[in-house]
């Protein structure tokens, strides 16, 4: 029934957006957000971890019994999924059936051409470079972000009262960011963060590389905002990012920016993306260099099962292209800056 109804209100988009995105949901994130953001370890990993502890215990006590009432046994199953089920849409997973942000910010989306691309790219790097110039003072330098992890995350929430005077129409209150309890792990499986549906908490992965660590923690701060979808997301941390005073952030939004492109391009023109790689400052080719061998480090041959299965997550809530959804902000940048001056 609850999987029906959802069929059903995804024809509503505006709807959502008003009663729920900006209705509903802005009480439950203001709620939860007071209840466990005070608290300095993420609640949502605690939960976790009892969840699979007593999943473990009720199949070692079956087993141990050797009795198995199957019907009641998935009837119990299906009742306890049913529940979760229920607070995931309601604590924050009908937002993957709002309106696109597109729409909310209120500009056109249309295919591009390659060639779009390219001249979008090309004055992203531009971009870049004078940001990266500007920290170093030496197009072969590295950027040494010298703000540690827990002040990135401090300034993130005045980055986000920046962007929410900007772009009225999400607004925001008691943002928190966390660092997850399972970051080995979810580096292990190739993910820099994620947010906690149950608890409304946005988690960061603290192994990640300083220079990418501001737009991850944006990227899931537009999830604790309302920003489902992953592309959106991304784009919303890109704006968040870019808008900042702060130059390391604006540094960590242009470059996952122009990772995004580059990876486009490559795709629909390999021998433009080797020309336009070698325009990028040394220093910056250097550092996307260097988060890359950290990523390598981590490879293992259970990261694609773990991808698959949000591969999975994500197709079944409307983001059709699954993983390449995060890919999908390009999209929305070229076209966003069809109006707009980098």
């Amino acid at each position: 029934m609850q999987w029906a109804f959802l069929q059903i209100i995804a024809q509503f988009p505006t709807e959502i957006e008003k009663y729920y995105s900006n209705g509903l949901y802005r009480y439950i994130s203001k709620f939860l957000n007071m209840l466990f953001g005070w608290i300095p370890f993420s609640v949502g990993d605690i939960l976790y971890a009892f969840l699979f502890i007593f999943i473990l215990l009720n199949i070692f006590t079956a087993i141990k019994n050797k009795k198995i009432d199957l019907i009641n046994t998935l009837f119990k199953i299906g009742g306890f999924i049913s529940v979760l089920f229920f607070v995931f849409h309601l604590n924050w997973g009908l937002n993957y059936f709002r309106q696109p942000i597109y729409k909310t910010i209120n500009f056109e989306i249309k295919k591009y051409s390659t060639n779009e691309l390219i001249d979008f790219t090309e004055k992203l790097i531009v971009k870049i470079n004078q940001v990266q110039l500007s920290i170093t003072k030496n197009d072969t330098l590295i950027v040494n972000n010298g703000l540690s992890k827990p002040e990135i995350q401090e300034i993130s929430y005045n980055v986000y009262d920046q962007f929410q005077e900007k772009y009225t129409q999400f607004p925001h209150k008691n943002l928190k960011v966390k660092h997850s309890l399972y970051s080995l792990p979810l580096t292990y499986m190739g993910f820099a963060g994620y947010l906690n549906p149950l608890t409304n908490e946005a988690q960061v992965n603290y192994l990640i590389p300083k220079n990418t660590y501001p737009m991850i923690v944006c990227h899931e701060l537009a999830h604790q905002v309302g920003i489902a979808s992953e592309s959106e997301a991304n784009f919303m941390g890109y704006l968040a990012t870019t808008n900042s005073d702060n130059v390391y952030f604006n540094y960590s939004g242009y470059l996952m920016a122009v990772r995004f492109c580059l990876f486009e391009i490559s795709q629909k023109d390999p021998a433009k993306f080797e020309a336009l790689k070698i325009e990028l400052n040394k220093g910056i080719l250097k550092d996307i260099r260097q988060s890359e061998e950290f990523w390598e480090s981590y490879q293992n041959w259970s990261e694609k099962y773990f991808k698959t299965f949000y591969d999975s997550f994500l197709k079944a809530n409307k983001q059709k292209d699954g993983m390449k959804s995060y890919n999908k902000v390009v999209v929305l940048l070229v076209n966003y800056h069809k109006t707009n001056e980098l």
